[in-house]
């Protein structure tokens, strides 16, 4: 059996540094409650007994329909760039992030 995960204040901290959002102390024990029992369950499902079920890897015999893939007169780049909040030399301009 695997060992139980729980989700921790530390890591949830940590967890939402990586993802770069700040987090209210409320929004904080929300997520702990709510990621800590989406792991209760997985460790519900793993209590099942899987001996001799053959592995699937999809239920449904379907297929993807795509269309096909045409290529198009782009849009003009003053267009693409109208809505922007900021752009420099003919390209968005986004903050430095790493």
């Amino acid at each position: 059996m695997r060992r139980k995960i729980v989700i921790t204040e530390e890591l949830m901290d940590h967890l939402a540094w990586l993802a770069r959002i700040k987090l209210t102390e409320n929004e904080k024990r929300e997520f702990l409650r709510d990621l800590n029992r989406v792991l209760e369950f997985f460790n519900e499902i793993d209590k099942v007994d899987v001996e001799g079920i053959e592995p699937t890897t999809h239920t449904a015999l379907l297929t993807n329909v795509l269309r096909d893939d045409v290529p198009h007169k782009p849009l003009p780049q003053a267009e693409v760039l109208y809505n922007a909040p900021e752009k420099e030399n003919g390209y968005f301009k986004a903050p430095k992030i790493l």
